[in-house]
């Protein structure tokens, strides 16, 4: 049945100008048609609706109308607001609280306004949420409805923040001498530094390690060259080296498994840490070398820039209900989160290290959401235009945000005592990790992985997120970082209560 066309036929009478299609019934060969008006109707105008509804059912079915006079008040049009909310947008909900939802009723219908912070209005202007809302209305009450957003400073809720500031903490890299040092090009290094702690610009340092990857290439001017992968017992790192004419031939015997020493600059190129070898020279780590275990830095006593809220309005799926969770969810705490990022490097040792762009978590209390973490995060590098399309994410929504050192300090915060759990973790994890390493802060937690549950637990054709989440039946707006983390943990929790376990 076309329903805009029999509305539009059936508001031709006058007291049916603004009447609504609420639902249909059908019984035996009885199909009857549920209007909601909110003006006065008369008998002619029930027989002219009866007499339009009778065109529109099979042949051999009687229509009847069941007519009913409904005026709209504040308070029933912000409850079916924040029921929209919560059904279609649960990511959205999260963020809006009952009293955020402001009602005027005019003749012609009315307008709601969503009052959010920041962060939220982008994503609640953005998404057509608005639009999605306001036609969801036009099904339940008469007349035409506008939504709009309010930005207001909203409070940070329950958690206390108070303490006094840190003291400044610098991380120290650590090194490690060089042994059986047999020159090719250079002089003799003292020693190297670990890999896992080369991650900001240095001018003639050394590294050590075993070649992984080797090959000889040619610049445009014929000029040769080598692209050479290295590693230690903490890290990976991929560089170049520009021979001379002296050493080219010992540099060409090398080969995958070799331990070697480079010696070079470690500076920012086309956006990222780019380290250029220098020369190259034979030498290993100690006999039986085990490095060094470098602690992390405290948690930080206050949050500074990013402060978690308590989750409002969170509907716990019903589908396992009766099924209880695990004691394992229950009684640990859990932070679910995921990254919007500039691109898919997530190693330093394959080049420039693409950059975390927007955050969001939940924590995971007693096997209850309980409590919320999201922000963008400033970036050096203009958005491609891919990754603006995926995410929706632009450049000028990271004006302002804070930096990724000030975010993750934050986030390592909210995520202490808790094991970290997301879609495809380690995509993830190594963003955090690596970010994070930089500030001092080791992520170390336990984790558990969403896509590995499901393979093991639901054996779908696929396991991807948006997968997972129409199998429970979870709808979301996906490649943003909160909804994605949201979803991410109700399917969590649904995946613990089948499995009974967690691996």
């Amino acid at each position: 049945m076309k329903s805009k066309e029999y509305l539009e036929e059936i508001r031709k009478s006058p007291g049916l100008v603004r009447a609504v299609l609420r639902k249909i019934g059908v019984s035996r060969r009885t199909v009857t048609f549920f209007l909601v008006t909110d003006t006065a109707y008369s008998p002619e105008d029930k027989e002219y609706a009866r007499g339009v509804s009778q065109k529109y059912v099979p042949e051999g079915f009687t229509a009847q109308v069941n007519l009913i006079k409904s005026l709209p008040d504040e308070a029933g049009v912000r409850r079916a607001v924040a029921d929209i909310l919560r059904t279609r947008f649960p990511a959205v909900a999260a963020f809006v609280d009952p009293d955020d939802i402001a009602v005027e009723l005019d003749e012609g219908g009315g307008r709601f306004y969503i009052s959010v912070g920041e962060l939220e209005r982008d994503r609640m202007t953005g998404d057509g949420i608005l639009d999605a809302v306001s036609t969801e209305l036009a099904r339940f009450f008469c007349g035409t409805w506008f939504g709009e957003v309010r930005f207001v400073e909203k409070e940070r809720g329950e958690i206390e923040h108070a303490a006094s500031p840190e003291k400044e903490y610098i991380t120290s890299p650590r090194f490690f001498p060089v042994e059986g040092y047999v020159p090719i090009d250079g002089a003799k290094p003292h020693s190297a530094i670990y890999l896992a702690d080369f991650v900001k610009e240095m001018q003639n340092v050394t590294v050590c390690g075993t070649i992984g990857y080797i090959e000889e290439r040619a610049t445009k001017a014929g000029k040769p060259y080598f692209s050479i992968t290295l590693s230690d017992a903490t890290g990976q790192l991929r560089c170049s080296y520009f021979s001379k004419k002296a050493t080219v031939d010992k540099v060409r015997a090398l080969k995958q498994g070799d331990s070697v020493c480079l010696t070079g600059d470690n500076e920012i190129f086309n956006g990222g840490l780019s380290f250029r070898a220098k020369q190259v020279d034979l030498g290993h780590a100690p006999e039986g070398f085990v490095p060094e275990e470098r602690p992390s830095r405290p948690v930080p006593a206050q949050y500074r820039t990013v402060f978690p809220a308590p989750v409002s309005d969170y509907v716990q799926s019903t589908l396992f209900e009766g099924k209880p969770l695990p004691a394992v969810v229950t009684q640990q705490d859990f932070v679910v989160f995921d990254l919007e990022t500039t691109g898919l490097n997530n190693s330093p040792a394959m080049g420039g290290m693409d950059h975390i762009i927007e955050l969001g978590a939940v924590k995971i209390h007693s096997g209850r959401i309980s409590e919320k973490f999201s922000t963008f995060v400033a970036c050096p590098v203009r958005l491609s235009e891919e990754i603006i399309g995926i995410t929706g994410i632009t450049d000028d929504m990271l004006v302002g945000a804070p930096a990724v050192g000030d975010v993750l300090a934050d986030f390592y915060k909210f995520a202490a005592g808790c094991a970290l759990v997301g879609h495809n973790v380690q995509f993830d994890y190594k963003f955090i990790r690596y970010y994070g390493e930089q500030e001092g802060f080791l992520f170390d937690q336990k984790q558990y992985d969403t896509m590995v549950m499901s393979q093991r637990t639901l054996r779908l054709p696929h396991n991807r997120l948006n997968d997972v989440a129409d199998y429970f039946g979870f709808t979301f707006h996906h490649h943003r970082a909160f909804d994605d983390a949201f979803v991410t943990a109700k399917v969590f929790l649904e995946l613990a209560r089948i499995a009974q376990k967690l691996d």
